[in-house]
């Protein structure tokens, strides 16, 4: 028996421009905004929410671009995943978002699903976000009433919810490029070995100086309402000697900062393990 799916009636909008863009957003009142579409028309299509109207970004040259400047990285947010992944500065410069994104999908979804779309759907398993936590990014949110830069972890308020403004959309990710010889890392769990949802998922920057860590960034996907900080984790490891002893001792205080749920990915009590065993091993 095969089920198929229509989506059901509505207005295809698309402006050509930035500015057209947010000029039409401001007007409506029921509509919802489409980049990539791979979570939305899923979404549309089993009925998760009924809307009149849909708002399709993805063609404005403004959200389309990768400008590598001296200290930061920045991204218009309808990027795809695939563009980023062959980017040479994303490998370079910032590979713990390389591996998340190499972990994601297949290349088809990742030539349609974009950047900002992964962020703005909100899923506690947004493989993108811990990277940037770790990153340190910042998300430009534009309406017509201007411009304002957040941090990406004020960005996330809950499953599905975010910080933007009914008439605002995310616009570009800024990415701070880390100081030093830091050391990243992107380790991901899922119920396969690829094309998979996280389990657990964890990201860590490092910065070590005389075999001493002075700098420590840990964050986790799939173990809370939103991406977490470990920052119980990184407040024990800066300023200790660099040891395997210290490590296991410090992931064990990753359970202080997550509140994992059981789902049919996985149960909770297998999420609190796993997080302290991708903490120790990122």
């Amino acid at each position: 028996m095969v089920i198929y799916y229509l989506i059901p009636k509505v207005n295809y909008l698309r402006p050509k421009t930035k500015e057209e863009c947010l000029k039409l957003i401001n007007e409506l009142r029921d509509f919802k905004v489409l980049a990539g579409g791979t979570d939305l028309v899923v979404d549309l299509k089993i009925g998760r929410f009924r809307v009149k109207n849909l708002v399709d970004i993805s063609r404005l040259p403004e959200l389309r671009f990768i400008k590598n400047e001296e200290r930061q990285l920045r991204i218009g947010a309808c990027v795809t995943l695939q563009e980023l992944l062959e980017s040479k500065v994303v490998k370079e410069k910032l590979p713990v978002l390389y591996e998340a994104i190499d972990s994601m999908a297949s290349w088809q979804i990742r030539n349609l699903a974009t950047i900002g779309g992964n962020l703005c759907n909100a899923s506690p398993a947004a493989d993108t976000a811990p990277p940037l936590y770790v990153l340190n990014a910042k998300l430009v949110l534009e309406s017509v009433n201007g411009a304002r830069v957040v941090n990406v972890e004020e960005f996330f308020l809950g499953p599905r919810k975010t910080a933007l403004k009914p008439n605002e959309i995310l616009t570009e990710i800024i990415i701070p490029y880390p100081q030093g010889k830091a050391g990243m890392k992107f380790i991901k769990l899922g119920r396969r070995t690829s094309f998979t949802l996280s389990v657990v998922a964890v990201a860590a920057l490092v910065n070590v100086e005389d075999r001493v860590f002075k700098d420590v960034r840990i964050a986790l996907n799939s173990v809370a309402p939103t991406p977490v900080r470990a920052r119980s984790v990184e407040s024990r490891l800066v300023g200790k000697e660099v040891s395997l002893s210290n490590i296991y001792e410090a992931s064990k205080y990753v359970l202080n900062d997550i509140k994992p749920i059981s789902d049919v990915r996985a149960s909770a009590e297998y999420r609190r393990e796993m997080s302290i065993v991708l903490t120790k091993d990122a």
